[in-house]
């Protein structure tokens, strides 16, 4: 399967076939620049950033990297379509999509020589969206932190390897250097971390946060917003408990969304366990200290390695 597609290093410039995450409010121009400098792809959150904070946090990442790195943007936000033009005009190396359907902007990127990877939750998406040109894919099971699917990562990563031609990029329940080998062996080209990177000492997020990461077991972590078809996982606390007491009463989306408004920036700036949005994949029970990022990075490629030594197989990055 594999040696049909590109590979994924060389696709991007990267040493190793890691990507970070793009976590609103986590993953910022220290984080991203700390990712690339170790041999993966960091990414900055666009999230809800305005044109004018994008545009320093690229400029503050070129400062501290001359490595390739990308930018998530949420499709849903309002500053999507000018984050997009800030994007082409930078000559952001790489972009990675959620929320939505990159299709609309598909050609402008890849004319400013952007890769184009949005994250997918289905086959049937991968395979039209890898008709309308994208570089490559990732597959994001439901174990994943923040907004999520309805398909495991175990079952949508070879879905997706089966249904496509190009790169797919598995995540969702990915942290340690097993996870990393084990997504090889399901056929994808390699892997993308938010949780994980979370727990590292470059990244911003309040120590508070990163304490209940290193808490926490694989049960730790909830799904509110089924019932409206907005799912997100995170930490079980006094929010997710008043989100879940909202949609047992028939509550709409806007009434959730308004007790949700803030509430992650909350949780990450200021430290609020309680009534903050402790977004965090199940990866979180397989997380047991804070490493600097290329500590963290050395650690999973020797795991991978080992891993794939063990199955008597021999992988050259």
């Amino acid at each position: 399967m594999n040696q049909q597609r590109q590979s994924l290093t060389e696709m991007l410039g990267i040493k190793y076939p890691i990507l970070q995450g793009g976590m609103a409010w986590i993953s910022e121009h220290n984080l991203a620049a700390a990712v690339s400098n170790a041999g993966c792809l960091g990414i900055i959150a666009g999230g809800n950033l305005s044109p004018e904070d994008l545009l320093y946090e690229i400029r503050e990442t070129r400062k501290l990297t001359s490595r390739p790195f990308g930018v998530n943007v949420m499709l849903l936000s309002p500053y999507a379509q000018e984050q997009i033009e800030i994007i082409c005009r930078e000559r952001v190396p790489v972009v990675t999509t959620g929320a939505g359907s990159p299709s609309s902007f598909i050609e402008k990127l890849k004319t400013a020589g952007t890769k184009v990877i949005p994250v997918v939750a289905s086959s049937g998406l991968a395979r039209r969206l890898e008709r309308q040109g994208v570089d490559a894919v990732i597959a994001e099971g439901m174990e994943a932190g923040g907004h999520i699917g309805k398909v495991s990562t175990m079952v949508l990563v070879p879905a997706v390897v089966s249904a496509t031609r190009i790169p797919v990029i598995a995540a969702g329940g990915i942290a340690d250097g097993r996870g990393l080998a084990a997504s090889l062996a399901l056929g994808a080209s390699g892997v993308q971390m938010g949780t994980r990177f979370i727990c590292t000492t470059e990244c911003r997020a309040h120590s508070r946060y990163k304490e209940r990461i290193l808490l926490s077991n694989e049960l730790d972590t909830v799904v509110t917003g089924n019932s409206n078809g907005h799912p997100v996982r995170g930490f079980r606390n006094r929010l997710t408990r008043h989100i879940e007491e909202l949609e047992k009463q028939g509550s709409g989306f806007e009434e959730i969304e308004k007790i949700a408004v803030g509430a992650l920036k909350r949780a990450v700036e200021n430290g609020d366990i309680n009534d903050g949005s402790m977004m965090a994949g199940q990866s979180c029970g397989l997380i047991g200290e804070i490493l600097d990022v290329s500590q963290l990075v050395q650690s999973i490629i020797d795991e991978a390695e080992e891993t794939i030594r063990f199955l008597g197989g021999i992988k050259k990055w």
